[in-house]
């Protein structure tokens, strides 16, 4: 669900970074690094530091038409509108002397965003960038992962009237759950708390 940014490159998206190949050697000069558990993907590069191993890499990509996972309007004038954007992310993986990943943070600067109706080709743009802090209780054990998410993500831009608005911090537990929110947390009220009422302006602006 595209309009969901923020869980979907929390827990899911840590585990789908480890499907990578390795990279467990430092750049040369550097002292090897242990095997890395788990290892991490292979666009990031390694080093040792004084008290285990920091990977960080970059990459970036492009969302095209993406469903967003929502319905606007009833009958024959209903729409699904899709999501139409590019990001840049940056991220660091932490591990301890012994290899065993601590925890990782990921930096998500979207732009070019914009959701669009497919039947009129009706566009509203948005400002988005999103912030993770992913803390594993058990060095190197996924399913303890504990991830806090700040950012912000605003329908229009900020120069205009928010007419959708998603700003403020989320901790997510090990399991997915909500452990904490604060902020207008305008996706979550929709898609957890089925407030679909949120969704009505952002589909008039639609139309």
């Amino acid at each position: 669900m595209k309009s969901t940014k923020l869980a979907r490159f929390a827990l899911v998206g840590l585990t789908a970074f480890f499907a990578h190949a390795p990279l467990t050697s430092a750049a040369g000069g550097q002292r090897p690094t242990p095997t890395l558990n788990p290892p991490p993907p292979s666009f990031v590069s390694c080093k040792a530091v004084g008290n285990g191993t920091i990977c960080m890499g970059d990459l970036t990509f492009h969302e095209a038409n993406v469903d967003t996972g929502i319905t606007c309007g009833s009958g024959p004038s209903a729409f699904n509108p899709v999501d139409q954007s590019f990001a840049d992310v940056h991220v660091s993986f932490y591990y301890d002397q012994a290899g065993n990943l601590t925890h990782t943070t990921k930096r998500i600067k979207w732009y070019s965003n914009q959701w669009v109706n497919p039947r009129t080709g009706t566009a509203v743009p948005y400002q988005q960038h999103d912030n993770y802090t992913v803390v594993l209780a058990i060095p190197g054990d996924l399913s303890t992962a504990t991830t806090t998410y700040t950012g912000e993500n605003i329908f229009p831009p900020a120069h205009s009237a928010a007419i959708f608005l998603n700003v403020g911090r989320v901790v997510y537990g090990s399991d997915g759950t909500i452990e904490f929110r604060a902020g207008p947390q305008s996706f979550l009220d929709v898609f957890v708390d089925g407030d679909l009422s949120l969704l009505v302006p952002l589909c008039a602006a639609l139309v």
